[in-house]
């Protein structure tokens, strides 16, 4: 597909442009969001290795049998029963339950990895948007200003043409305000352009003020109509819930694991009174589970429910990003096929109609009137051709980077 605007920027590879590719790799490299989440998982990692070790030995001091009241009121010595105690206290997580702790949190990392493609995803898509937007603005104010270029020397001959007597001064005055029309046109494509620079300093700071380099070529989408459902499996929203319906099997398997109870060992040794002896404590402790039915069944069967609701949530939104998808790529494709119309049919007849209207009028048969209406419908023909290959580049960023572009399962152009 020829580009109609790649002249009307910036030339290719001028030195000190700005690419489509240079302006993602400084929105990569500035993001925080990319940032946000390489955090999260590096946490949920440091929580797998905590979750694989036994919990804290608990040490323990006291003083057992005190007396308070009789002579022996406070002694620590006098009564036989009295005892200064220090011992230490071990709770044993059994091993499976600690390796499915350890798990959930390997699956905690990967949903923050995945989040992590989601982020770099949306943030290719939103700077290539964004850039995409300045380079279409920037296109329709060229054309713009080439066509009031053109209409200012239509009001040079109107001037000579009245001074003349060779044309009526409503002529002169129609020229100018065609003039003045394409002006206001200017100054709120000024106002779209500099808005459209702040959306992309959104993402790639001050570079947004360079200028464009030529944009890039649209033919070609990494996604087939035929295999769609299977390449949105990898999109990376599809891939979040695909973790976190991980994390809740994970969940579900510390559950079960709960099921089996954990044991704590306690030693103490107790010191006595120097006319008694010092004594030595073991204690196991664990608890009973009496009622599983009511209580660690249901916390497996709670865990495998939220599982079931995660595969669900997923397997519905890869319905949604298909059907809308599909719908995107058809809009695409209609799009590429309606350039021709424009390029072949409506563009030069519009100019055709322009070219007609002056010879006319420059021959005595025509009128000014018809002039500036031909001249206006060719300016508005152009321009809604450039807005149709923006609406086209727009809906092409989108299809492009629904999968981040360095991601391993992305497919090559067809």
């Amino acid at each position: 597909m020829a580009m109609f605007c790649a002249s009307l920027v910036a030339p290719v590879n001028a030195q000190g442009t700005l690419s489509l590719e240079q302006a993602l790799m400084l929105a990569r490299n500035r993001s925080q969001s990319l940032v946000a989440q390489d955090a999260a998982a590096s946490a949920a990692r440091d929580l797998s290795v905590i979750a694989g070790q036994l919990p804290d030995p608990v040490l323990t001091v006291g003083i057992n049998n005190l007396p308070v009241n009789t002579s022996d009121r406070f002694s620590l010595t006098d009564d036989f029963m009295t005892m200064r105690s220090i011992g230490v206290m071990q709770e044993f997580t059994r091993e499976d339950k600690r390796m499915a702790r350890m798990a959930r949190y390997d699956r905690e990392a990967e949903v923050a990895m995945a989040g992590r493609e989601l982020a770099l995803a949306n943030l290719e898509r939103d700077t290539a948007v964004a850039w995409l937007d300045r380079y279409y603005q920037e296109a329709i104010r060229s054309l713009l200003t080439r066509q009031r270029d053109e209409a200012k020397l239509q009001v040079e001959a109107a001037e000579i043409a009245y001074r003349s007597s060779r044309g009526p001064q409503v002529d002169v005055i129609a020229a100018r305000a065609a003039v003045a029309m394409i002006d206001d046109r200017i100054d709120q494509s000024d106002r779209q352009v500099l808005t459209a620079r702040t959306m992309l300093a959104r993402w790639i700071g001050a570079a947004a003020g360079d200028t464009l380099d030529a944009a890039p070529a649209t033919e070609f989408v990494p996604l087939r109509t035929t295999e769609l459902e299977t390449q949105l499996a990898h999109h990376p929203a599809i891939a979040v819930l695909a973790k976190q319906e991980e994390v809740a099997k994970a969940e579900a398997d510390i559950a079960r694991a709960s099921k089996q109870a954990d044991w704590s060992l306690a030693l103490t040794y107790s010191q006595r009174g120097p006319s008694y002896s010092n004594m030595v404590s073991v204690n196991v402790s664990f608890p009973l589970q009496w009622d599983q039915r009511n209580r660690q069944d249901r916390d497996v069967s709670a865990k495998l429910a939220l599982a079931d609701q995660a595969r669900a949530q997923r397997e519905e939104l890869l319905r949604t990003h298909t059907a809308e998808t599909e719908a995107m790529l058809q809009e695409w494709q209609s799009n590429r096929e309606r350039f021709v119309r424009y390029d072949q049919t409506l563009i030069p007849l519009a100019a055709q109609r322009t070219q007609a209207a002056l010879t006319a009028y420059r021959g005595g048969s025509g009128n000014l009137t018809a002039v500036l209406d031909a001249r206006r419908n060719e300016i508005d023909t152009r321009i809604d051709r450039v807005k149709l290959e923006s609406d086209t580049a727009r809906l092409w960023a989108q299809l492009n980077f629904l999968i981040p572009s360095d991601h391993p399962t992305r497919s090559a152009p067809r």
